[in-house]
C-alpha cells in the first residue's frame, strides 16, 4: 500500500529523535501525486519538506521558552507549519524553473543519460568538465570528439556493465549500472544499507556554553527567524548538500559557502541553490587557507560538507576531531553511498542522484516499459533524492541545535543518498502499476522574482511555511566566490 505524506513524515521525524507528537503541527496542502512516479515520490517530497518546517518551529519555539520566565514552567508551543504540494513540486525541480533574463539555465549535459553496454545498461554524469574528460579518457576517445553522444554511445556497446563501471571508475568519472531493486539488496553495497538507518545521529562531546537566544521576529516584528545567529560553514555542491544549507539561509543562519577557488560552480546551480547565502574561496592545501579555516572554525555553529566520507581525515577534520576542537559544533556530512557506519564496496565513492537511481534499483521500477523494464529505465520526475536528503541534513541540523540548547553538546549528523534510495524503494509496492502520468502544476505562484546585477532572475520559492516565518530568502545568490572567507 502506498504510504501517505504524513505517514512518511512520522518515519523521518522519528529518526531525526524527534517528539512523535509535534506532527500534528503540520498540515499537508494541495492536490495529491504531484510528481506522478511508480514510487512515492510525491510523499517523499513533501514529507522530507516538513520535516524541514518542523524542525525550525521546534527550534524557534525552544529557543522562545529558554528566555521566557512566564513559559519557563510550560512546555514549548511549536508554531503551526503547512506544506502545499505544488509548491514542493515546484521546489523538487527548481532548476527547470530558474531563468536568468527569461533564459533557462539548468539541464543535463547530453553526455549525461543511460547508454546500452554489451549486457544491460549504464547511466553516466558529464556535467562537469572534469567528468567529461574522465569519460573520454575511460573509453579510449580524444578529448574532444567530433560526435560525442555517437562516440560514447558506440565504445560501451563494447563493453559489459561491470567493464564499464570499473573503467570509467579508475579514469575518475561516472558510470553505474542498472540494477533491479532484487540484484541490490545482494549486492555488498545494498546489503549494507539494508541495515543502514535513514540517517545516523550522534552527539558527540562533553557539554559547552554554546546557546542561541529567543530567535528574532514574528508577531510583527519581521519574520521569524528559527536559525538567527546561527554560522554555518558550507564546503557542499551538486545538489544535495547545498538544497540543505539553502533552507538553513531561509531560516536566518549566516551561511557562508566556501569552494576551492580551482573548482567554479556551474552558474546555474549556484543562482538556484546559493540563494541566501554568502560564496568565498579557500584552499585548504596550503598553510594560509588551514590558518583561515581555523578561524571561520572557532566560531562556527554548523559545519557541513559534502565531500566523500574518506577526504576530511586527510586534512584533520573528520567530525570527531572538530568537535573534540570546538565543543558543542554541529557536524553535517552527506555523501552518496552511505557514509558513516555503512561497511560497503562503495560507501567512498562519489556520486549524484541520478546516478544512484541506477543501482538502487529506482531506474528499473519507474521502467517505461512494463514487458521489458531493464531495456528502457526512466528517471524519477525530479532529482528527488538530492532534494530529499537535502531536507533531511536541514532537518537533523535544526534537531540538534535544538538539542544543543538543553546542555551545549555538539552532534555528528550524517545522511547519503543511498539512504534515502533504500528508504524510497522500500516503499515500493509491486502490485501497485501507477501510470506516468504528468500532471501539469502552475508554476507562476511558486516563482519569485529579483533583479540583480546579472539581470532578472526567476526561482523556486520555498515550499513551506512557518506561522510568522519567512516566505523568501533574504536575499537571491551573491557572485560566486566574490564574499571574503569572514563572518558577517
Amino acid at each position: 500500500m502506498r504510504p501517505s505524506s504524513p505517514h512518511l513524515l512520522d518515519e523521518a521525524w522519528r529518526a531525526l529523535g524527534g517528539d512523535p507528537s509535534l506532527t500534528d503541527r503540520v498540515t499537508f496542502t494541495g492536490r495529491p501525486d504531484t510528481l506522478p512516479a511508480r514510487l512515492p515520490v510525491t510523499e517523499l517530497a513533501q514529507a522530507t519538506t516538513a520535516a524541514v518546517g518542523l524542525a525550525g518551529a521546534e527550534l524557534a519555539a525552544v529557543r522562545a521558552s529558554a528566555h521566557d520566565s512566564d513559559a519557563a514552567s510550560a512546555p514549548a508551543v511549536v508554531p503551526p507549519v503547512t506544506v502545499d504540494s505544488e509548491a514542493v513540486a515546484i521546489s523538487f525541480t527548481s532548476q527547470r524553473h530558474l531563468r536568468l533574463n527569461g533564459r533557462p539555465l539548468g539541464g543535463m549535459n547530453p553526455l549525461s543519460k543511460f547508454f546500452a553496454c554489451a549486457d544491460g545498461v549504464v547511466r553516466t554524469q558529464a556535467n562537469y568538465p572534469h567528468h567529461r574528460a574522465a569519460l573520454f579518457a575511460a573509453l579510449g576517445l580524444p578529448a574532444e570528439p567530433v560526435e560525442p553522444e555517437e562516440e560514447v554511445a558506440a565504445a560501451f556497446a563494447l563493453l559489459t556493465v561491470a567493464e564499464a563501471e570499473e573503467r570509467v571508475r579508475e579514469h575518475g568519472g561516472l558510470a553505474y549500472a542498472v540494477r533491479s531493486a532484487e540484484e541490490w539488496r545482494v549486492h555488498p553495497q545494498g546489503a549494507a544499507l539494508a541495515e543502514a538507518a535513514l540517517l545516523d545521529v550522534r552527539r558527540i562531546g562533553g557539554p559547552s556554553p554554546r546557546r542561541l537566544g529567543p530567535a528574532p521576529g514574528g508577531e510583527g516584528d519581521g519574520p521569524l527567524l528559527p536559525a538567527s545567529g546561527v554560522r554555518v560553514l558550507d564546503f557542499t555542491r551538486v545538489f544535495s548538500g547545498p538544497v540543505g544549507t539553502r533552507a538553513l539561509a531561509l531560516l536566518g543562519a549566516d551561511v557562508l559557502r566556501i569552494d576551492p577557488e580551482h573548482i567554479p560552480e556551474l552558474p546555474g546551480q549556484h543562482l538556484d541553490f546559493d540563494a541566501g547565502k554568502r560564496s568565498a574561496t579557500l584552499d585548504l592545501r596550503t598553510p594560509e587557507g588551514l590558518g583561515t579555516l581555523d578561524e571561520l572554525l572557532a566560531d562556527a555553529d554548523v559545519v557541513v560538507t559534502g565531500y566523500r566520507p574518506d577526504a576530511l581525515p586527510r586534512f584533520g577534520l573528520s567530525p570527531e576531531a572538530l568537535i573534540a576542537r570546538h565543543p558543542g559544533l554541529i557536524v553535517a556530512t552527506v555523501s552518496a553511498w552511505g557514509g558513516r557506519g555503512v561497511d560497503g564496496p562503495w560507501s567512498d565513492f562519489r556520486g549524484f542522484d541520478s546516478i544512484v537511481q541506477c543501482p538502487t534499483g529506482i531506474a528499473h521500477i519507474e521502467a517505461d516499459a512494463d514487458d521489458d523494464p531493464a531495456a528502457r529505465p526512466a528517471a524519477l520526475p525530479a532529482q528527488a533524492l538530492d532534494y530529499a536528503t537535502g531536507n533531511l541534513l536541514a532537518a537533523g541540523v535544526l534537531r540538534a541545535l535544538t538539542e544543543r540548547q538543553a546542555d551545549g553538546t555538539g552532534t555528528h549528523i550524517d545522511v547519503a543518498l543511498a539512504r534515502t534510495a533504500t528508504w524510497l524503494v522500500g516503499h515500493h509496492d509491486p502490485a501497485e502499476h501507477l501510470p506516468r502520468m504528468p500532471r501539469r502544476v502552475a508554476a507562476a505562484p511558486h516563482l519569485g522574482f529579483a533583479v540583480t546585477e546579472i539581470g532578472e532572475i526567476a526561482y523556486a520559492l520555498p515550499p513551506f511555511r512557518i506561522k510568522g516565518g519567512p516566505e523568501d530568502w533574504p536575499h537571491p545568490a551573491l557572485p560566486w566566490g566574490a564574499s571574503p572567507p569572514a563572518w558577517w
